[in-house]
């Protein structure tokens, strides 16, 4: 099999940088191993964790991938993430050159940067003052703590009042308490959220907030939209833990329009091996297909979670390509004892080019690139990135290309 360009992990950064070669006329591939952090998503896309966040760049370290792209470019590609994933068919809330405010399970506010449509933006945190909210959990599921969100969102000024609904429908899940988790339910939802929206609507008092967990909605984008309507209250969707019903329905969606350009995705297959010679890839030797030929080369496997980056007792590494990784020499350096300080292990990554060409031995590659949290200097949960490099990298090196 031969290629335009092989791109190698399914995640949020392989598929934009999919659609968006495809979108230019180039045949690709996709490799997936299967569930990546898409699958942990709030539903919330962040650019940086600040008011200014362009403004910002310049206060990055070198090796962050937003100090390679400079403010300009990051703006030029925050502008077309939200017109990509518009032709994607996912409709994204907020302005692609701003901030706001999502709501967090621990009724915190959190930046955003881009939301899906059930995720509510606050302008800022004074939104939240004084609202009268009813919080509704289905009996059993665990994984949607009322407590923190109803503390949380006290102590902001609200009243809050839980509710939960006991559903006939859920009873075969209930028998085993392994079976109540949000993929599960929203799959019993997508046929009982006509009634749990009459349940809450029978539940208000007064309240002028109702919020749900985000387990609807899994098949069918515009169900979250449909119980809006029909209960005389604002909702609010909030995450739950994972896995995320709305990242794996974005996963799937963007999936879906990947194909439909004539993208070809390798769903459950991996990458076992790489044929290099000359700084330049000739090829990949996958699982279930076998040797993969293409003119360039897409690195967007993740980090640890994902196996895109991985470690032993003394080193950090990459294992596909053996590729430069930014890292701390000596192991007591790549962390801090005191669990609450940033770690530095979190922002180590492949090593690359400006132009995000892979490093090996300090030689760039001529045809691999690296998009996405497999880079070097993210620092994605302190900075609330992650999701952004995703996008403007991808974005950037499909450009490149």
């Amino acid at each position: 099999m031969e290629f335009d360009v092989m791109i190698i992990g399914g995640g949020l950064a392989g598929l934009t940088a999919g659609l968006a070669l495809q979108e230019k006329g180039k045949r690709t591939a996709i490799v997936s191993a299967g569930q990546n952090a898409l699958h942990f998503s709030s539903g919330a896309f962040g650019l940086l964790d600040r008011e200014d966040p362009f403004g910002a760049v310049a206060e990055l370290d070198e090796d962050h991938p937003y100090a390679r792209i400079g403010a300009d470019s990051l703006r030029t590609f925050a502008e077309k993430a939200k017109g990509l994933f518009a032709r994607a068919g996912i409709e994204l809330n907020g302005n692609p050159l701003g901030n706001g405010f999502r709501l967090t399970p621990q009724g915190a506010l959190k930046r955003a940067w881009l939301t899906l449509p059930e995720v509510d933006l606050f302008p800022d945190e004074a939104a939240v003052k004084g609202h009268k909210v009813l919080i509704v959990n289905l009996l059993g599921y665990l994984d949607f703590n009322t407590s923190f969100l109803a503390l949380g969102l006290e102590k902001k000024g609200c009243t809050c009042r839980v509710e939960t609904l006991r559903l006939p429908e859920m009873e075969r899940l209930r028998q085993n308490p392994s079976e109540m988790r949000s993929v599960n339910i929203a799959r019993v939802m997508d046929n009982a959220w006509v009634k749990v929206a009459g349940e809450v609507k029978s539940l208000l008092k007064d309240e002028d907030w109702v919020i749900l967990p985000q387990v609807f909605g899994l098949r069918d984008a515009t169900v979250p939209s449909q119980i809006r309507e029909t209960v005389p209250a604002r909702v609010l969707f909030v995450g739950t833990m994972p896995p995320s019903v709305p990242g794996m329905r974005t996963q799937m969606q963007l999936k879906r329009a990947y194909e439909a350009l004539g993208g070809t995705f390798l769903m459950g297959d991996e990458v076992l091996s790489a044929e290099t010679g000359e700084a330049r890839v000739r090829s990949v030797e996958t699982r279930n297909i076998g040797r993969i030929g293409a003119k360039d080369f897409i690195l967007a496997t993740g980090s640890y979670f994902s196996k895109g980056i991985a470690s032993d007792m003394n080193h950090v590494y990459e294992p596909l390509f053996a590729a430069d990784v930014i890292q701390d020499e000596g192991r007591g350096s790549w962390y801090d004892p005191n669990f609450f300080n940033p770690q530095s292990f979190l922002s180590y990554g492949v090593a690359t080019t400006p132009g995000f060409k892979v490093l090996k031995e300090g030689v760039p590659f001529e045809n691999l690139y690296a998009a996405g949290s497999v880079l070097g200097g993210c620092r994605s949960l302190a900075l609330g990135c992650g999701a952004g490099v995703a996008l403007v990298t991808a974005l950037s090196v499909a450009e490149t290309i």
